[in-house]
């Protein structure tokens, strides 16, 4: 294939969670003249929050990680509205059905070759070029609910986050969107969400510099609340106040948040 017009073209993001084998293929997409800049990943959840904040031409990905499988992070890639082309790289060939049934654009078994991998960036550069031209402007975002503000989108897709499920150590990948509350639990955070309660091993003061440009606000010491789905603010005798959440829950707001609060909703 002829690079013409297309050298140093390709962003891509590599994910694999063993440094030796992150490295080398590191190494090899950098030498290509498709590649512009290559970033790295050492597993998915550190590759979630790369792909939250910036757009990338392809996503290189191992398929067996800890935690969460390079499967399940090319099955939540569907979801953004521009996705980059996934190409699998693994050691188990018996992979390469299920694969592609998450449209993969390539499936390179380890140790990959130059040629080889090459063939797999033409493919990105394909799929990056295709879709430049017939980009769609984006969807209009669901308004916010009424006073409150729209908090800031990255360009890669749906923020999301994963999560512990309570028992058995399993890990779940949860939108913030559909987050309600988060809540102090000694050094854990307890995520309320549309489809159950798991736990995040994140301080909350951090929880709050990090998702406060997706609508999250500390209203008291123990409790972080995602504004857009705030339904109501009740003020009480003794200057606190109380926040009604769409799904029914209320929290407590500290009096020290509710001038905040109030400005912040503008209500």
């Amino acid at each position: 294939m002829s690079v013409d017009g297309a050298a140093r073209s390709l962003r891509i993001l590599a994910v694999d969670d063993e440094p030796r084998a992150l490295l080398d293929v590191r190494r090899q997409l950098e030498r290509s003249p498709l590649v512009a800049s290559v970033e790295t990943a050492t597993g998915a959840r550190d590759a979630l929050v790369k792909l939250s904040g910036a757009r990338y031409d392809g996503l290189f990905l191992d398929v067996q990680m800890p935690e969460i499988k390079g499967m399940a992070l090319a099955r939540l890639l569907r979801r953004f509205t521009e996705p980059p082309a996934v190409v699998f790289l693994t050691g188990h060939p018996s992979a390469a059905v299920e694969a592609f049934e998450v449209e993969a654009v390539d499936f390179l078994v380890k140790p990959v070759g130059r040629d080889r991998l090459q063939t797999a960036l033409e493919r990105v550069h394909a799929h990056a070029r295709a879709r430049r031209p017939q980009a769609a402007p984006a969807e209009a975002a669901a308004p916010a609910p009424a006073g409150v503000e729209e908090p800031a989108r990255g360009t890669g897709g749906p923020d999301v986050v994963a999560v512990d499920a309570p028992r058995g150590g399993a890990k779940r990948l949860v939108r913030l969107d559909a987050i309600t509350t988060v809540q102090a639990n000694g050094d854990y955070a307890r995520i309320a969400c549309d489809d159950g309660r798991y736990l995040l091993r994140v301080p909350l003061t951090t929880l709050e510099s990090e998702w406060e440009p997706a609508g999250f606000a500390r209203v008291h010491r123990g409790w972080l609340v995602n504004l857009r789905r705030a339904v109501e603010l009740r003020g009480e005798v003794n200057g606190t106040a109380v926040l009604a959440l769409d799904d029914g829950t209320e929290v407590p707001v500290a009096r020290r948040h509710v001038a905040a609060l109030r400005r912040r909703l503008q209500v």
